[in-house]
């Protein structure tokens, strides 16, 4: 350990904490705009200057030392800042009240914070135009302050490349890469550098008033369905205590919205499992095609699509749970309830921008003979129609969620943490396999936040290699072990494998709530603490089902007996499965 003073606090810390962690564990706030817990420091903002030995010094990306004592403000800090921050202000435009960001945003905090008065500010804001071409997220360069972070985040931590920085100085701009449009790049639709921006430079594509549009049109039966990780964050936008389960009050806040009926993308995640837990024992069995990847994260797809095309015949090809919950709304719910399809409105509620670009996919969309999906929306999406509609969340009495549409398994909800879609798919496989239940329903080894999670499952006597990839940055070293097996003619690593592009999984999706509370340390946004208890939110859930495999779900029987016929028939295959083609990593 090393021991230091910061502003006369002693202060003992490990040798690689920098300047500015240390001054948080004796509670000195160091302002800062670049710098986030999920990367490393760039130094960029020159707002979290110190004094060491009278020099200054950047806070950021500065080890501590024994003996060293640190200033992190006096009155040259203080001015130093101010003018930075000036400097910063000078090109962002006045235009707090149209951001989606205001009152969430760090660059408005430190404003505020050390008392800049943006009107004696002389103006040279960037007249550079929106970039909305993805229809999932959106690039408005005249609020960006080039941080850097969500450069890091897409290139170091995601491992896309899709953005990139484009010229030098003043003129510095973030671009699409090799100054591309979005959606001409590599980019995914994760929405991670929407999650991480510290302003409203990237923000999510807003369907809120589609959505409104939608429900105002009397002729629409306009349905809607919460996937499993919006009910443990949709609380912190009202106060609520981090992955705190809060889905009567959701099913509560959106009939009150108006939606015709609340189904729970839960059910079709149990529903996804009986499809795709029978497609990995069919390929196992017949050793074809083998490993198999997950296929409910779009952004995934998209991203085996551009980098690793000639594995495409891996994953699955069962569309994701929203998309078959529609095309199920559209067909099978729209004749038991004697209504016509074709008013049928399907809205999703997701942590995702990538599902916004999802339900355009040409080969995913029309399987009832309507858009299966009609709209999607982000979990702020949603807490602002609520705040909007005034709604007061916090008092609302919980609901149920409409049958047959809303009855999940505990193994439902867990889709939505990473390795939540293993641990539901092998305790169905189990019982296809053997006949049998689990008797323990969990695995350990491939929960948590580890980049790569590896076990060997003995579905008596047959060995199972699964793996589970947390983010789709530490995808590589996978996909290249198992493309050198098939190459060497080789057995292959794993059998099964789970990706989830986002680092958490659906937890910590791109368009998940940015609200911090006091016991977290700035930034807002994500952080590995907030991960861990929005995980721990959704665990509890399956913990407490009384039903906790997907098999069991007395809805998915009596859809299957009643219309699908068998798993993987021809009626189930139309409905519920996809397939992928190659994108060109330059073009839409």
């Amino acid at each position: 350990m090393v021991k230091l003073k910061i502003d006369n606090i002693e202060v003992e810390v490990a040798p690689d904490t920098s300047i500015l962690d240390a001054a948080r564990t004796v509670q000195i706030n160091i302002p800062t705009l670049c710098k986030h817990p999920d990367v490393d420091p760039s130094a960029g903002c020159g707002m979290c200057i110190v004094k060491v030995g009278g020099r200054i010094m950047r806070s950021c990306c500065t080890p501590v030392s024994e003996g060293m004592e640190v200033i992190t403000n006096d009155e040259e800090l203080k001015e130093i800042r101010k003018m930075v921050l000036k400097l910063i202000l000078s090109n962002h435009p006045n235009d707090c009240l149209n951001c989606s960001r205001s009152n969430q945003c760090e660059l408005q905090d430190i404003t505020a914070e050390l008392g800049i008065d943006q009107n004696e500010i002389v103006k040279l804001v960037s007249q550079e135009p929106k970039d909305d071409t993805t229809g999932a997220i959106v690039l408005d360069p005249s609020k960006c302050i080039v941080c850097g972070r969500c450069v890091n985040i897409c290139q170091n931590v995601q491992n896309v490349w899709a953005l990139s920085y484009l010229r030098r100085g003043f003129v510095t701009k973030i671009t699409g890469a090799n100054d591309t449009k979005l959606a001409n790049s590599p980019c995914i639709k994760c929405g991670q550098c929407v999650a991480h921006c510290p302003t409203g430079a990237i923000t999510d594509y807003d369907n809120t008033r589609r959505v409104s549009a939608l429900l105002n049109n009397k002729k629409n039966i306009t349905v809607v369905q919460i996937a499993p990780a919006v009910r443990v964050a949709l609380g912190e936008e009202f106060g609520f205590d981090f992955g705190s389960n809060l889905t009567g009050k959701i099913y509560a806040a959106l009939r009150r919205l108006g939606f015709a009926k609340v189904f729970d993308t839960n059910f079709a995640a149990d529903l996804t499992i009986i499809e795709e837990a029978s497609e990995f024992v069919e390929r196992f069995t017949k050793n074809d095609n083998i490993p198999m990847f997950t296929s409910c994260c779009p952004a995934w797809v998209d991203y085996v699509e551009k980098y690793y095309p000639e594995n495409l015949a891996n994953l699955s090809s069962c569309k994701s749970p929203h998309q078959m919950l529609g095309a199920i709304a559209k067909t099978y719910w729209a004749e038991k309830a004697g209504v016509d399809a074709s008013k049928v409105k399907v809205v999703s509620v997701m942590p995702c921008t990538a599902k916004k670009w999802e339900i355009g996919r040409d080969e995913t969309m029309n399987s009832s003979g309507y858009k299966d999906v009609d709209e999607v929306i982000t979990t702020r999406e949603l807490a602002k129609m609520i705040k909007a509609a005034g709604i007061d969340f916090k008092h609302l009495k919980e609901e149920e969620a409409d049958s047959p549409l809303g009855e999940y398994s505990g193994a439902g909800t867990i889709f939505g943490v990473t390795g939540g879609v293993m641990t539901a798919a092998l305790r169905t496989a189990y019982f296809y396999i053997t006949g049998e239940e689990l008797g323990k329903l969990n695995f350990e080894a491939i929960e948590g936040l580890k980049a790569v999670k590896a076990a060997e499952i003995d579905i008596k006597g047959t060995k199972v290699r699964i793996a589970v990839v947390n983010g789709v940055g530490n995808v590589a070293p996978v996909m290249e072990a198992i493309n050198k097996a098939k190459s060497e003619g080789s057995e292959p690593p794993y059998h099964f494998i789970e990706v989830m592009a986002c680092p958490g999984g659906c937890i910590a999706g791109g368009g998940q709530p940015r609200v911090m509370g006091a016991t977290f340390d700035k930034p807002w946004g994500i952080n590995n603490e907030i991960r861990k208890l929005r995980s721990k939110g959704l665990y509890n859930e399956d913990v407490e089902a009384q039903n906790r495999l997907s098999h069991k779900n007395e809805s998915i029987k009596k859809l299957y007996a009643d219309y699908l016929g068998k798993a993987g028939g021809e009626k189930a295959h139309h409905l519920l499965h996809t397939k992928y083609r190659e994108r060109d990593l330059y073009k839409k």
